[in-house]
């Protein structure tokens, strides 16, 4: 059977998928010519997402993605989870126009989240590999895959694009982006973009500030081009839930504020304050909780063209970013006795670093060769201010004055990653890629503020990862490919989260030299399949994770040992992914995207002096079964599209006694292209719907991380999914 009828054959008994805005072209681009699995969105996709959409969560329609937040766009960054092939987002690898993001987790450390770094609008594209990123990619963490973002250039001609969006719980969206057209100094684009939301349950508002600044000039053979983006975000938090507290309480309860006396009340009476005894519902609700980020990253490049053989480029960035999670606890009393606190966790990073790549062919040989420096320095403290009742303290401020500060750490974190490729051509139609990485990261703690806590170093030392990649052309169409490939995650340099700070200062003199980073093995091979009307592709993989890492209890808890950060054995997956997207006639489209998995842990965990049975169980927060299919429709002024997200059940154990069912959520668009409108042109609306079946579904699972068992369902790490959401967007240009 031909590959191109093995895929349909597997996508035939499941709802298709699709959109586009042009019918010459299709949805996915599956990277045909490359060594590995690539698959990517183009400008039209980001811009038929719902307005503000998360760019992975548009991006998590390809074959191995998965998404959730708690929100409908994706916005909500305290909820927003993204894998592949069961490695989560901080194993990840991200980089915007090559300048390093970082692991993207919610405690900044070492980077920002995408959705920060530019709003969505200014994408021109995204490149996922769903198993291992091209050697010179600049992460310390893609331990599984990597996904490149690319921003939009400056339009070469004078334009004006307005967009306004208006929705469910007050959403409102507004972008305006101004491209100065060719001038004898280039090209510049300037974007503003505004957004607020009320929660869609609870009280509180999501609220979003951005600009984003680019510029390009082209020279003969140079190209330079530059971008500022400064975002500013505030967001009033969801309230963790257990099935526990979803069952006594309902999907829409929620944090009391902005009342302030029903938190007084829960604390003197549920947690054990002005004389009362601890239950636990003193944790069902608390007064707020919220995560402020202040970001401005910025960047610069060169490229040079020496020859049609030979072309150079380097990138010089720097980041500079603010920011603290709040959270009005009912556990440490303000100095006047009210029996409430704000704790915070407050960040800052200052990093800055080079990126550049020297290219050339030569014979049969393509070669390129890489480097990344990156100089980071982050402080981090936990601090707690005081509450006054009668003029509560905003959530969306980070407040001053603090009366008791637990911690303050300096974090510097040096990294050198340097790598090489060859790329040869065995025959016309059979390419064989060689290479490897050297990595290595060294992270310095120096505590400014605090008893009993770490300093000294961690050192993530890869001197040789390698990679080695296939390509056979079988026809002009279709194409095989094969991968095998070793990746290591450098450990996090942070007073929390998985990281060898993480605990007390003896607990830290207890691991620091036997540790290990996490590592992985990697294989994959498919084949992809390229027509006038279709792309399509059909991968199988395995990996092999090993040294995975945990925080555990060292020795009896009785004893007073801490919680330490230890390596706890490996995870074995298997799975295929399969896509098709095609132009189905001169008005239809459709595409589908199949993902099977088996990823299971190799071994049991011992904490303490106890062992959790987790060998042979399948990995958290993982479902094994994922199909994403849309149709779309478009005869001109109307288009349409119909989607399905669909997954199977997922665990929040580790010893899989604890699970959320599957769910299957569909959404859809309605769009009219108006055309001119007075002085403005290509004016459109359109409608966008999401969760169109109204179904209730767990979204978000180890929001509080993942526990060994609970099997009363008490673990309070779950987040429930948003309603239907409905938003009208109009957008026009000058």
């Amino acid at each position: 059977m031909r590959p191109t009828l093995l895929v349909l054959a597997l996508l035939s008994a499941f709802d298709t998928t699709s959109h586009a805005e042009e019918l010459e072209r299709v949805t996915i681009v599956v990277g045909r010519g490359q060594l590995r699995s690539v698959s990517g969105l183009e400008t039209a996709e980001f811009r038929a997402a719902m307005a503000g959409t998360n760019p992975l969560l548009t991006l998590s329609r390809l074959p191995g993605a998965y998404f959730q937040s708690a929100d409908a766009q994706g916005s909500y960054e305290w909820s927003t989870r993204f894998a592949l092939r069961s490695f989560a987002q901080s194993q990840l690898g991200f980089t915007l126009d090559e300048v390093p993001l970082g692991d993207m987790s919610y405690g900044n450390h070492n980077g920002l989240h995408i959705s920060r770094a530019i709003a969505s609008e200014n994408i021109a594209r995204a490149d996922l590999s769903q198993g291992s990123g091209a050697l010179d990619t600049a992460s310390s963490s893609n331990l599984g895959g990597t996904v490149q973002f690319y921003s939009l250039d400056p339009s070469p001609d004078f334009r004006l694009l307005l967009q306004q969006s208006l929705g469910s719980d007050a959403w409102r969206r507004s972008h305006v982006r101004l491209d100065s057209g060719t001038l004898t100094w280039g090209r510049l684009a300037l974007s503003l973009t505004d957004q607020e939301t009320d929660k869609w349950k609870g009280q509180g508002e999501q609220r979003h500030r951005q600009w984003n600044l680019k510029w390009t000039h082209e020279v003969g053979a140079l190209k330079a081009s530059a971008f500022v983006n400064h975002s500013d975000r505030q967001e009033v938090d969801y309230q963790d839930h257990s099935l526990d507290m979803l069952n006594r309480l309902g999907w829409s309860w929620d944090n009391s504020y902005p009342d302030m006396n029903a938190a007084l009340l829960r604390s003197t009476t549920l947690c054990g304050n002005a004389g009362s005894t601890y239950v636990r519902q003193c944790d069902d609700a608390y007064y707020a909780g919220s995560g402020l980020r202040r970001d401005t990253l910025s960047a610069a490049k060169l490229q040079w063209r020496a020859s049609p053989a030979l072309q150079a480029r380097a990138t010089v960035y720097h980041h500079d970013h603010e920011g603290s999670g709040l959270w009005f606890t009912p556990y440490v009393a303000s100095p006047d006795g009210t029996p409430l606190s704000i704790r915070t966790t407050e960040y800052a990073i200052q990093r800055h670093g080079l990126v550049a790549s020297l290219e050339g062919e030569w014979q049969a040989h393509r070669v390129k060769l890489g480097l990344w420096w990156e100089d980071n320095d982050f402080d981090q403290a936990r601090r707690f201010y005081a509450v006054n009742p009668a003029a509560p303290p905003s959530p969306y401020q980070t407040p001053s004055a603090p009366f008791r500060t637990d911690w303050i750490f300096n974090f510097r974190t040096r990294t050198t990653q340097v790598s090489i490729a060859d790329t040869v051509a065995l025959a016309p139609a059979l390419n064989l890629g060689l290479g490897f990485r050297a990595l290595r990261v060294q992270s310095d703690a120096q505590v400014i503020s605090g008893s009993n806590r770490p300093q000294g170093r961690v050192l993530t030392d890869e001197p040789f990862l390698p990679q080695i990649g296939l390509s056979w052309e079988l026809s002009s169409q279709d194409e095989l490919f094969a991968n095998l490939a070793r990746n290591a995650r450098a450990f996090q340099a942070s007073a929390a989260g998985t990281a060898p700070f993480a605990t007390t200062a003896a607990g830290f003199e207890a691991i620091r030299n036997q540790i290990r980073p996490e590592r992985s093995d990697s294989f994959e091979m498919g084949w992809r399949g390229i027509g006038a009307r279709h792309q399509a592709s059909l991968t199988l993989y395995t990996v092999r994770f090993h040294d995975r890492l945990l925080s555990v209890q060292a020795g009896s808890a009785i004893q007073g040992n801490p919680s330490i950060l230890s390596n706890v054995g490996g995870v074995s997956t298997h799975g295929l992914e399969a896509a098709l997207s095609a132009r189905l006639g001169p008005r239809w489209t459709a595409y589908a995207g199949l993902s099977l998995s088996r990823a299971r842990y190799r071994d049991d965990v011992v904490s303490g002096t106890s062992r959790v049975a987790t060998a042979g169980k399948q990995v958290v927060d993982h479902p094994s079964r994922m199909l994403k299919a849309q149709i779309g429709y478009d005869d001109g002024p109307w288009s349409w599209t119909l989607g399905l997200d669909a997954q199977s059940r997922r665990y929040y154990s580790y010893t899989n006694d604890a699970s959320v069912p599957g769910r299957a959520l569909m959404n859809g668009s309605l769009a009219y292209r108006i055309g001119g409108l007075g002085a403005l042109q290509d004016a459109r609306l359109r409608l966008s719907v999401s969760n169109l079946g109204q179904r209730r579904h767990i979204a978000t699972l180890g929001s509080n991380g993942f526990v060994n068992s609970d099997p009363n369902g008490l673990a309070q790490t779950l987040l429930p999914g948003a309603p239907r959401q409905a938003l009208l967007s109009f957008s026009a240009r000058l």
